[in-house]
């Protein structure tokens, strides 16, 4: 992970992360948390673009005695796990829209998990032709989806009824 938040980076481009909002939102939040701390990766901008995503999130928050040992570890030297600076939670669908416009390196975490709804769709359309962002697959795709064409490497998908060319 860290290798590709900095190559984006270098290349001036955005990662977009297509996930599931309860579990692996989370878990992703917490290992770029763990990265800035570690001085692994620069203090690039993290968006939660999802409002379920935000919503689940909040509930982890609220419920740190459901955090294991190692979780607990970091919360105790690093503070709370879902509130590092570079984290900004996407509330407004202006906000999410004014995200495609962003010229700068950011990391966007959107659903739905498998790129058949959602958020993510916008985000996916906006960058999958550009050779300066990248998708970073994190979880199963199932046969027939816009994720697993993007996880089997086509070389054109189909969003919105439009094809564009993969060149991310």
């Amino acid at each position: 992970l860290a290798d590709l938040v900095n190559r984006v980076v270098q290349r001036n481009g955005k990662l977009i992360i297509p996930a599931f909002s309860v579990g692996r939102t989370q878990n992703l939040l917490y290992y770029l948390h763990q990265l800035f701390a570690e001085n692994r990766i620069p203090s690039v901008p993290v968006f939660v673009d999802s409002p379920l995503s935000v919503n689940a999130t909040d509930i982890f928050r609220m419920h740190p005695e459901c955090y294991d040992q190692a979780t607990a570890d970091f919360v105790e030297i690093e503070g709370p796990v879902f509130t590092h600076s570079s984290i900004h939670y996407v509330k407004s669908l202006a906000e999410s829209k004014a995200l495609n416009k962003r010229r700068k390196p950011a990391i966007i975490i959107s659903a739905s998990g498998m790129c058949e709804a959602g958020r993510i769709l916008h985000h996916l359309k906006n960058t999958v032709t550009k050779p300066r962002n990248a998708v970073a697959i994190v979880g199963f795709m199932a046969e027939n989806t816009l994720g697993r064409r993007l996880v089997e490497r086509r070389p054109s998908v189909k969003i919105f009824g439009q094809m564009y060319p993969v060149r991310c």
